[in-house]
């Protein structure tokens, strides 16, 4: 499966326009004789159109260069991420990778033809010096057909789009500029399956549920489940593919999810709620292994590298590194095999459930401004109680293991003053900063923990290979040295969260 990041933007174009000269825009040194395609491409979706209610698309396409199956999936802005198959069987069923990027959309709804797209294109490479190519103009003559009847024309439009290769931004506004002066216009539609489908959006579109009055406690938690459950769906597929830090992403986004469940649970249905907040504890446990390994890969790394060559004796860097690229695999693949399970497709229904039609209790009904600070003074108090036994701990494993459950209370009182930061303003946000710092002392502090315990474990290892384990003590010590460093400094950091005056908001 091939991945391509898409940069494009289009315009609608008059019948009788005429194509503007492409010359002279910004780096362009020449430009190609046109090319004509016929391309043809068949829209998958679910009888009730969720993927391009999304934002995604599934085709299969014939005709041009990069015949095949597509995915589309939304990026940032103008940006997408397009996911491409080769054509295979045409037995309508999408490539098995393909299939899985969009799973958490589809989940167990049928696939089934919704829109034929036949475009004719003529497209204008420009290239710079060198022969780069900067960008394609692409003037598209478009007609869009039912499934079952390829012979009767529904719509048919002309656009102009522009996408970059190597070009850059600058480019790419140049060119619009130009086509916009020769009578293009912003389209109306974002894609041009949603224009072919636009009748069925607006008809067949999902019922809206009794939505909380504006200023509700309710109204303010709905969107902040709304916008967790939507950003878990969108990084579905990046943790699929293995992207950076899409892990960790989808890892804090379950996080912020069961937090806001949590601090804010007398507004919903207790039994409802729960279940919820159960699972989605579950997944973000399944992630978290592949996340640890992934921090103590890159920690150990970096702590190797900074000793003086002559104090790295033996294969460290490689055995160390090679121990946590496993874990990480195994970890990823733990993930993915729950990420294909029906329990995981369950959440996910009970969660679109839980936030399109929230089960809120009377108390949802409530001013956001008056109710939400009391149920996150709460946060803050058991963060403060929190770190009062950590500090009392004894040193060592007890002392770890508080500090560890003080960093998560830090966390949740800093999504709980996060979710509540658009209804206070900025005291909200300062407590949020404040509980953030404490967080990340205390997570810097968990790490060591991790990274400790494999340096002893992966130093007896190498120890038993007939390895010199020198160099794996001497991490050690200083890892236990850093982590005594951090404890010392965690009253310090803390300070601000004992503030009367920043916490009288909470009141």
């Amino acid at each position: 499966m091939a991945t391509h990041r898409e940069i494009e933007t289009k315009l609608e174009a008059p019948a009788a326009a005429v194509l503007p000269d492409l010359t002279g825009l910004p780096g362009v040194a020449s430009v190609d004789e046109p090319e004509e395609i016929e391309l043809e491409a068949v829209y998958l979706d679910t009888p009730d159109l969720r993927l391009t209610r999304a934002g995604l698309s599934l085709r299969r396409r014939t005709g041009g260069p990069d015949a095949g199956w597509h995915v589309k999936l939304p990026a940032a802005g103008d940006e997408r991420t397009e996911l491409q198959a080769p054509l295979g069987d045409d037995d309508g069923a999408p490539p098995p990778a393909l299939a899985a990027a969009i799973r958490a959309r589809v989940r167990g709804a049928a696939l089934e033809p919704v829109a034929v797209l036949r475009t004719r294109r003529t497209v204008h490479r420009l290239r710079d010096a060198e022969g780069q190519v900067l960008a394609e103009v692409a003037d598209d003559r478009v007609t869009s057909r039912a499934p079952g009847e390829r012979d009767v024309v529904v719509d048919a439009w002309r656009e102009w789009e522009v996408e970059l290769v190597d070009g850059d931004r600058p480019l790419l506004r140049a060119a619009l500029a130009r086509l916009e002066a020769a009578d293009g216009t912003t389209a109306a539609w974002s894609s041009k399956l949603r224009r072919a489908l636009r009748d069925r959006l607006a008809a067949d579109g999902p019922d809206d549920a009794a939505r909380p009055a504006s200023g509700s406690a309710g109204a303010v938690l709905q969107g902040r489940l709304r916008a967790h459950r939507d950003r878990l769906l969108e990084l579905d597929p990046a943790v699929r593919r293995d992207e950076p830090d899409a892990v960790h992403q989808m890892r804090v986004t379950t996080r912020r999810l069961r937090s806001a469940l949590t601090t804010f649970r007398p507004l919903l249905d207790r039994e409802r709620s729960e279940l919820v907040r159960a699972e989605v504890r579950w997944l973000t446990g399944v992630l978290g292994a592949a996340r640890d390994a992934e921090v103590e890969r890159g920690r150990l790394s970096g702590l190797v590298h900074e000793q003086p060559a002559e104090l790295v004796l033996g294969p460290v860097a490689a055995r160390l590194d090679q121990d946590r690229a496993q874990a990480y695999r195994a970890a990823h693949d733990e993930a993915l095999a729950a990420m294909d399970s029906d329990r995981y497709l369950r959440l996910l229904d009970a969660l679109d459930a839980l936030v399109d039609d929230p089960p809120f209790s009377t108390m949802a009904e409530l001013p956001a401004a008056t109710l939400l600070p009391r149920l996150v003074r709460h946060e803050f108090r058991r963060l403060g109680k929190r770190l009062d036994a950590a500090q009392a701990a004894e040193p060592g494993r007890v002392r770890d293991a508080a500090l560890h459950e003080s960093r998560k209370a830090a966390k949740r009182a800093r999504y709980a003053a996060e979710l509540v930061a658009p209804v206070v303003g900025r005291a909200a946000e300062r407590s949020a900063e404040a509980a953030e710092a404490v967080q990340d002392l205390l997570g810097e502090h968990h790490d060591t923990v991790g990274v400790r315990d494999h340096l002893r474990r992966i130093g007896i290892e190498a120890h038993l290979a007939g390895e010199n384990a020198f160099t794996y003590g001497r991490l050690h010590a200083l890892e236990e040295a850093r982590a005594q460093r951090l404890e010392q400094r965690v009253a310090e950091v803390a300070d601000p969260l004992r503030s009367k005056k920043r916490r009288r908001w909470m009141r």
